[in-house]
């Protein structure tokens, strides 16, 4: 069975006061919309370093207490920034907040002015590569395993009780961001949900030659050889705001990426008028539904 297609908001936090993301994240709640991400950054990556940004899962957990049906995370954790073990009690604790609304989306980490500024090492990408996939390991067997003592290169944890387990059974459920092959491989084995998105300057996927189809491809190839049904895995990308600078550019841009294969579609709604949204939500969305219902 074909997974049911969700739409998103990516509507980040960088320079913005708490009332407007507030308002923002109800606003998507109310609508309908399926999804709504926060980034997870120390300064605005898109302008001066002087505009604020909000940590991102401390306001998670606070939206999730705000918000009452949409699924929320951010799209994506660094996991330069956290241990997975301390990263994982603050998933599990937004999951609880949520009850049980929460995608854990995670990520290598990337942008090095960020961790300069703060004093966090960034590692060479391959040394972060072999973290992330310690860190995603942690992160599944916290969940499932009633104790956990683990002994990597990077982690170590010894005897960790993981309580309370997460609302979500039999884990939250995981988003791995991947644009290049060891870490689409990665994604095949232990994704719920694989997220990439077109090449795009000043992003993780800057200098990333490979095309969405040439990725999809690549992917669904990693996740049989990892003895996986690529039909049962989530794959989300998303747009700038200029995929709803109007109800055309939306519908066009959505069933572009469905037909190519993405199950999940977000979209960074920028100055969009709340009517428009609105107008999306409530007639756009709910014909992309049942057509896709239709065909399967």
């Amino acid at each position: 069975m074909t997974l049911a297609p969700r739409f998103g908001l990516f509507m980040s936090q960088a320079n913005k006061p708490w009332s407007q993301v507030l308002d923002e994240f109800q606003a998507a709640d109310a609508l309908g919309f399926d999804t709504a991400w926060l980034v997870d950054h120390l300064v605005d990556t898109d302008g001066p370093p002087e505009h604020p940004c909000l940590e991102a899962w401390t306001l998670l957990a606070a939206l999730a207490a705000s918000t009452s049906r949409i699924r929320l995370g951010v799209l994506v954790t660094s996991n330069t920034f956290r241990h997975p073990s301390i990263l994982l009690k603050e998933a599990v604790t937004v999951d609880h907040v949520s009850g049980g609304r929460l995608i854990l989306g995670l990520g290598t980490g990337w942008h090095e002015e960020e961790h300069r500024r703060y004093g966090l090492p960034l590692q060479p990408p391959p040394e972060r590569v072999d973290r992330f996939a310690e860190a995603v390991e942690i992160a599944v067997r916290l969940q499932e395993e009633p104790r956990l003592t683990y002994h990597g290169r990077f982690y170590d944890l010894e005897d960790a009780v993981f309580e309370p387990r997460p609302v979500q059974s039999p884990h939250i459920p995981l988003l791995i961001a991947a644009h290049r092959p060891r870490m689409l491989r990665l994604a095949a084995r232990w994704a719920d949900q694989w997220d990439t998105f077109p090449e795009l300057e000043g992003a993780a996927t800057e200098g990333v030659a490979s095309s969405l189809a040439e990725r999809l491809r690549a992917f669904e190839d990693a996740v049989r050889d990892a003895g996986r049904d690529p039909a049962t895995i989530r794959r989300s990308t998303w747009g700038l705001s200029d995929t709803v600078a109007s109800d055309d550019a939306f519908e066009s841009f959505v069933r572009r990426h469905l037909e190519a294969g993405f199950t999940d579609v977000c979209v960074v709604p920028g100055a969009a008028p709340l009517e428009r949204l609105r107008r999306i939500a409530e007639t756009i969305v709910p014909r992309l539904r049942e057509e896709v219902a239709v065909r399967d």
